[in-house]
């Protein structure tokens, strides 16, 4: 309801007094009980408590998405090859003789010239 439907349903000078003290500066926050006593600490509290919400709000929807998000299409890659597989897989195949192969294993293992 309007000021001035209240005060047009009016039937007595005072009473449209009383409605128009209602809707007017600090007398509304009296009437209503706005703003009685929760001060600057519950206005701060309130801010923080606000950000909390909304931070918990907006993490959850994140990893919810995450954990409904479908695997990656791509296989992780093979592990890299280490070099001793590598000559032995040359040796194997004979690519290599057996002299060649133990005085490149004595390098790969750090022990040249044996």
């Amino acid at each position: 309801m309007t000021l001035a439907a209240a005060l047009a349903a009016s039937n007595t000078e005072r009473e449209s007094r009383r409605l128009a003290s209602a809707f007017i500066g600090p007398e509304v926050a009296k009437v209503y009980g706005w703003n009685d006593g929760m001060g600057l600490w519950g206005y701060v509290l309130m801010s923080i408590s606000m950000v909390l919400v909304w931070g918990a709000i907006i993490t959850g929807i994140v990893l919810l998405a995450r954990s409904l998000r479908a695997p990656s299409p791509h296989p992780a890659p093979p592990p890299p090859r280490v070099a001793e597989d590598v000559l032995a897989e040359r040796f194997a195949r004979g690519e290599i003789d057996t002299a060649e192969y133990q005085n490149r294993l004595a390098v790969l293992r750090g022990h040249p010239g044996t």
